[in-house]
């Protein structure tokens, strides 16, 4: 609540109820829960369709190609976002996703590609102040409740229904006998 504008960049999985008062924009490939309160749809590339750059849950570092050409309208998101700054007078300093990328490589966390952040990550964890926060021993838990319903495009296949089904069915407990 409170907020003028949203801008949900493939968010679906949020809730969305306290935003009445706001202008919802949404930026996705295959939309569901966050593109139907959205009031404006900035149709994006499915991942398939662009040239892209992630950091993996080991902090590596990867980089993708396009393998077919966006459908319709659909725009790779970095050029979404590039056209969106241009219109609010706040335009991106680059024109290209090789742009981009070379923009990125001058962060230190972007300048090895493939490579885990090793030391490097080790010493950006002794940059946290003292006091930030405490541990816990509880373990952890994941964050994801069905990792093979994730997305829209996940939630919209049959096959990764019929695994998210066996996957919930050897989770259950069995009885002792």
């Amino acid at each position: 609540g409170g907020m003028e504008t949203i801008v949900l960049l493939g968010a679906d999985e949020v809730d969305l109820s306290k935003t009445a008062g706001a202008t919802v924009i949404y930026v996705g490939s295959h939309g569901d829960a966050g593109a139907s309160r959205a009031d404006v749809i900035l149709p994006s590339a499915a991942y398939t369709e662009m040239a892209a750059t992630f950091v993996n849950t080991e902090g590596r570092v990867q980089v993708t190609s396009r393998a077919v050409q966006p459908k319709g309208e659909a725009r790779e998101g970095w050029a979404i976002f590039r056209a969106l700054s241009d219109v609010m007078s706040k335009t991106l300093p680059y024109d290209t996703v090789d742009a981009l990328r070379e923009g990125l490589r001058e962060n230190e966390a972007f300048a090895g590609i493939g490579y885990a952040p090793g030391a490097a990550g080790a010493e950006a964890l002794k940059a946290v102040p003292e006091g930030a926060g405490s541990l816990s021993s509880a373990p952890f838990k994941p964050v994801i409740g069905d990792f093979y319903l994730t997305n829209p495009i996940a939630r919209a296949s049959k096959t990764m229904a019929e695994c998210s089904a066996l996957a919930t069915a050897l989770d259950t407990p069995v009885a002792a006998e």
